[in-house]
């Protein structure tokens, strides 16, 4: 493949559908967006996979929702990685890229970095959280950790939350091309029933805990449609998910070629950051000076940091809160009629 055919499917998610199998689907490959997601904190190499694959998951999920404004990720443990959160932002207009971030909090005594990085986020939740944006509710799809990875967790959400059959199958790690420093590379497939599944016979389903599978919402037909594209989908090997050098159109082609693939337009992805001073000075904007007090550093002055870019922000507490003096450039603020 040329380098100008691998430069044209980095960053992008492909949108597909096996009409023979009624199923849908997505690849994704990330390169410069997990690198830029990753490269703004040091963490150690079990959170970096975590990391990873929960940003592929939102590429892969939230190409899949009819999006205004942002859906996220949230996995929450009682184990030393104790916080995993990203953010999918929707293109601004059409052509655009959707814009990604993400970040994890962690307990750096507890963390043993030879275990399996999944047992190291302990019992917990996994959620999908999507806001279309100012006027409406947003809406929030908990499931209970569960199957041994987050691909797995994002599965069981799927057919507990949404009754949809899922799945996923991902590659992350770092990769070293001929004549470029080592860097970040994930891709992965996601496989879908076409909605609507047929209705839920039972309360309870067959996988752990009671939790649904596709055998409890699926009938006979569209088991056996299904049954036969993840069978297909089991051939497929690291190097083909992460690439460079098989492009999503010829993976597709070799997985899925008697079931019918037809792709739809790509959707390029890429880092980006909602973050500003403006945004942090209105979340402070609810303060009183006697509060704003509490939150002066020895230097008298108001600081924050992004957990997602790691932007810092230096601000005098005379220009915040609602009883501030000074404009956010220093100069005195005129006064209103009510002071």
């Amino acid at each position: 493949m040329s380098t100008l055919s691998q430069i044209a499917w980095d960053d992008t998610v492909l949108p597909f559908q096996l009409d023979r199998s009624d199923v849908r689907g997505r690849v994704a490959r990330l390169d410069g967006v997990l690198e830029n997601v990753l490269r703004q904190h040091n963490y150690p190499a079990v959170v970096e996979a975590m990391v990873a694959e929960i940003a592929l998951l939102t590429a892969l999920i939230g190409q899949t929702v009819k999006l205004r404004w942002k859906l996220s990720l949230q996995v929450r443990g009682s184990g030393p990685i104790r916080i995993l959160a990203t953010d999918y932002y929707a293109p601004t207009q059409e052509g655009a890229p959707a814009r990604i971030r993400g970040w994890a909090s962690f307990d750096a005594e507890r963390l043993d970095t030879t275990a399996d990085p999944f047992a190291q986020i302990g019992q917990g939740y996994f959620a999908i959280l999507i806001d279309q944006g100012k006027g409406t509710t947003p809406y929030q799809g908990i499931t209970p950790l569960a199957g041994g990875s987050l691909s797995a967790c994002a599965e069981t959400y799927f057919a507990q939350s949404e009754q949809l059959p899922t799945r996923f199958s991902l590659a992350y790690g770092r990769s070293t091309l001929p004549g470029q420093a080592e860097a970040w590379r994930a891709g992965g497939v996601m496989l879908q029933t076409m909605p609507p599944a047929s209705p839920l016979r039972g309360e309870e389903g067959s996988g752990d805990g009671g939790l649904l599978t596709a055998s409890d919402i699926l009938d006979h037909d569209q088991e056996e449609n299904w049954t036969r594209a993840n069978t297909l989908l089991d051939t497929v090997e690291q190097m083909e998910l992460i690439g460079p050098t098989v492009q999503p159109t010829e993976l597709l082609v070799r997985l899925f070629h008697e079931e019918g693939p037809r792709v739809f337009d790509p959707q390029p992805v890429q880092f980006g950051c909602t973050c500003s001073e403006a945004r942090v000075r209105e979340s402070l904007s609810i303060y009183s000076r006697r509060e704003m007090a509490h939150m002066i550093n020895e230097e008298g002055r108001v600081t924050a940091d992004c957990q997602f870019c790691g932007a810092h922000y230096d601000m005098d507490p005379e220009s915040l809160g609602f009883q501030a003096t000074l404009n956010p450039d220093g100069s005195p603020k005129a006064e209103t009629p009510d002071e």
